[in-house]
């Protein structure tokens, strides 16, 4: 093999990254004078659900979504995204309360957005435990009448062991329980915990709901990636790397900045008018 030839595959991963992790331009900062919690907004007839956005640990409403909220608005989707699981004096980095608790927060954020957009169901895409949280609203509070599609972007679905630090808390005399206390959304996401016990007993999935998972196999948060799969009838279990082997995503930029995620993610959104998503899905128009 000539050694230009060599070179094409590591060339062609290195365009390609660059070409995911590319920053947002400037004016998404100002995305909800765009359309983007724009109270007004009313879903049109080829996308009649308004899309809830949930972000994940640490995220909040505006900074997880300045790539995905413009990328749907662009498209002409009523876009909506809300902050939950705040802690008293910790500005900025939400997703730390009870997951519980936050699942309400998330049933009253939904019930505003169905009454202002005139909607009966709401689709929504989270982002780490953005994505996980909405199934406790969906299983325990009655938001499956309300939810049309679910789509995670590398959620917690099983918990994680953050690549296996999670078994030495055993290790560390009130660890476990400092985790609780400071931080329980943190506690909560640890495999094998109280919260994901109840979550998952009985099956992952509740009836009339649509669920996508959209994995990434660079994931360094959820580990072992695979254990944000779903289980049950209505789901579908997407490896990034199936739809772009050069896609090196990892937890962050495929909830971020990551172009190829956002596609697949939409084509959950819209399946009757989904497109194949590839490698060159990250050229797409803005």
């Amino acid at each position: 093999m000539l050694p230009w030839r060599r070179l094409l595959r590591p060339l062609a991963v290195l365009a390609l990254a660059a070409a995911v992790l590319v920053p947002v331009p400037a004016q998404a900062a100002d995305a909800p004078s765009r359309g983007w919690n724009n109270w007004s907004c009313k879903p049109s007839a080829a996308h009649p659900r308004p899309v809830v956005l949930v972000h994940g640990t640490f995220g909040n409403s505006v900074d997880n979504w300045l790539g995905f909220a413009p990328y749907l608005v662009n498209r002409g989707y009523c876009v909506y995204s809300l902050d939950y699981g705040q802690l008293p004096g910790v500005p900025f980095f939400n997703g730390l309360g009870p997951i519980e608790k936050s699942a309400q927060q998330l049933g009253t954020f939904v019930d505003r957005v169905l009454a202002a957009t005139g909607s009966a169901e709401v689709d929504m895409v989270g982002h780490s435990q953005g994505g996980m949280m909405p199934r406790w609203y969906l299983k325990f509070l009655g938001g499956a009448a309300k939810v049309n599609a679910l789509v995670g972007l590398a959620p917690d679905n099983h918990g994680t062991t953050l690549l296996g630090l999670t078994k030495l808390l055993p290790y560390f005399p009130g660890a476990q329980d400092l985790l609780t206390t400071a931080t329980p959304g943190l506690a909560d996401q640890i495999a094998g915990s109280d919260f994901l016990n109840r979550l998952n007993a009985g099956g992952d999935t509740v009836p009339g709901v649509a669920y996508t998972v959209i994995a990434t196999q660079y994931d360094e948060v959820v580990t072992p990636y695979r254990s944000g799969y779903l289980t049950g009838p209505n789901v579908r279990n997407v490896l990034l790397q199936d739809l772009c082997p050069l896609d090196l995503s990892e937890h962050v930029a495929i909830g971020l900045t990551d172009r190829i995620a956002f596609h697949a993610a939409e084509n959950a959104l819209d399946p009757a008018n989904a497109e194949r998503t590839t490698c060159a899905s990250v050229f797409d128009t803005p």
